[in-house]
């Protein structure tokens, strides 16, 4: 009898475990916009909206947009690629980021509008072409074709550190509730 309250006690904090975890996901906010300065503890971030205000902590995970040339990615990469979709249908790139591991691959809309997309994929070919060098990229489902032009920012994902953390640098963050950064992912400032 004892075993049976036991293992009713455990099942029941694991669905409480759960259930904040998933709470806890939901309360996440995304931020996307420049540093405008850092301070040691306090990032300023200007969004469309204003300036938003954000604590960094010392389990903060920094990650560095580190730039690479396009030669450097090869068949067999997983990369992140934004792009615009022209009237034809054809997908030009805004932003290449090689990622590490595989992260969500697919394709889909970016941030719910029709001419951009997002696709998370592994590189299958490249080709250079007339408007530029062409990826074929490769996902559970299907594949895309994706013209890359000299104007596409390329990057790699590194660990990064607070000293990236630089005004006029784009950055994209997660932060709770409470402003406390959870992800920031920060590149290069414009030269």
């Amino acid at each position: 009898m004892a075993s049976g309250r036991r293992s009713s006690v455990f099942l029941a904090g694991m669905a409480l475990l759960v259930t904040s975890a998933v709470l806890h996901a939901q309360d996440l906010t995304r931020v996307r916009g420049m540093i405008g300065a850092f301070d040691g503890k306090v990032l300023s971030v200007k969004d469309a909206g204003g300036t938003v205000k954000i604590q960094v902590q010392e389990k903060t995970e920094i990650t560095f947009l580190q730039p690479i040339a396009l030669s450097d990615i090869k068949p067999g990469d997983f990369l992140g690629v934004t792009s615009m979709k022209r009237p034809d249908g054809a997908l030009t790139a805004v932003d290449v980021r090689r990622f590490p591991k595989p992260l969500n691959p697919g394709h889909r809309p970016f941030e719910g509008r029709d001419d951009q997309t997002m696709t998370n994929a592994t590189v299958a070919a490249t080709v250079q072409s007339t408007t530029g060098r062409e990826l074929t990229m490769t996902y559970q489902g299907g594949q895309q074709k994706i013209v890359v032009p000299a104007s596409a920012a390329i990057s790699t994902q590194v660990p990064g550190n607070r000293s990236h953390l630089v005004a006029g640098a784009p950055v994209n963050l997660q932060m709770d509730r409470d402003n406390l950064a959870i992800r920031i992912q920060v590149g290069a400032p414009p030269k």
